[in-house]
């Protein structure tokens, strides 16, 4: 049997198998997930995991019965020779072949060259990391210090659930900007900015985190005593993506054709966290291009040409929460909300996730 073989069943490649049932396959193909854990992970809720608001199992969906599934840690991709180096159960490397590839590993940490981040700080960026950032958060004594880096909406949404989860805990939130949220509208950043001043959650803006260490980290190269140092600060692709010999932007990402797949290599697709592409990078963002390599994956196993132009991926908008009760977010053409109403509308959002995938 020929194989695509997808590689991480995030959001985007998710969505390619679920697109792609048995009946939409060549009958001599067949889909492999290479993947490390046993279920798709729902990363918009990673915060909430974090927090200790949310159990490991709510945030788990089923991949689709019809694909084969082969546990590992990529570690060396070969688009020359049309091979993926694995380490197994037991870390001895193996090396699975394709005739067709996505990738879609995802994205990393990356911690801008500061010292002690890597090694002193929590992650939310994995379902690994993230469980042991829950144990971590769990341990704290009352009264404990919590320090997230970087604003953003992961940072944001974390420090907010942080604060309904621990009521005694002293957070703070560093940011680089002015202001939180710069993707967003003023209005809602400001609204989100109030609510924390409300919640008694420490903005520090213009921050310039020069350190971390163990239990501390440092702004301006002034000390700021933490018990536990959050990053969320940026990513990256990951590391085995990065090191692909093939052509990247300036942060590491894949350039690709129009259609989604690697120049000069036509059975080697990109999604999700791992591709350049003139968005910002998102769940919604992954599913959307999984859908297009979808249609350009039937066509070539039709023998047909492939579109001229690509449809433009539009995107909903975008959705966070402040805790349980309240939220914030954009939705269609920039259309503000703000409150309970967008807390409901993120609930939503997430109840038809899982229901469209079977939980």
């Amino acid at each position: 049997m020929k194989k695509l073989v997808i590689l991480g069943g995030g959001y985007g490649g998710m969505k390619i198998m679920q697109q792609l049932s048995a009946k939409d396959l060549p009958e001599d193909y067949e889909i492999v997930l290479v993947d490390k854990l046993p279920y798709h992970c729902i990363k918009t809720e990673y915060y909430a995991l974090a927090a200790g608001t949310e159990s490991d199992h709510d945030i788990r969906v089923p991949f689709p019965k019809h694909v084969r599934r082969h546990f590992g840690h990529v570690q060396h991709i070969d688009v020359e020779s049309r091979t993926i180096t694995l380490s197994g159960d037991q870390h001895d490397p193996e090396t699975l072949s394709y005739d067709k590839l996505v990738i879609g590993l995802g994205a990393e940490d990356k911690y801008h060259g500061v010292p002690g981040a890597s090694e002193h700080t929590h992650s939310i960026q994995s379902m690994e990391s993230t469980r042991k950032t829950y144990e971590a958060i769990s341990n704290l004594p009352p009264r404990a210090t919590v320090s997230v880096v970087g604003a953003g909406l992961s940072g944001v949404e974390l420090a907010a659930e942080l604060r309904e989860s621990r009521h005694d805990l002293t957070i703070h939130l560093f940011d680089r900007g002015e202001t939180i949220l710069p993707m967003f509208p003023l209005r809602l950043s400001t609204y989100v900015t109030s609510w924390f001043e409300k919640h008694d959650v420490d903005i520090v803006s213009n921050s310039n985190i020069t350190k971390v260490s163990d239990g501390a980290l440092y702004n301006h190269d002034e000390r700021v005593a933490s018990d536990a140092v959050i990053w969320t600060a940026g990513v990256q692709p990951v590391e085995v993506v990065r090191n692909m010999e093939v052509e990247q932007d300036r942060k590491g990402h894949i350039i690709l054709t129009k259609h989604h797949h690697i120049p000069n290599h036509p059975d080697v697709f990109v999604v999700g966290d791992c591709a350049s592409l003139p968005y910002a990078p998102s769940g919604q963002l992954a599913e959307k291009q999984g859908e297009q390599i979808v249609m350009i994956l039937k066509k070539q196993w039709a023998g047909e040409p492939l579109p001229d132009t690509m449809p433009e991926m539009k995107l909903k908008g975008t959705l966070g929460s402040l805790g349980k009760k309240k939220g914030f977010g954009v939705m269609g053409d920039k259309a503000s909300v703000k409150g309970r109403v967008a807390r409901i509308l993120k609930s939503g959002v997430l109840w038809m996730y899982k229901y469209h995938s079977g939980v």
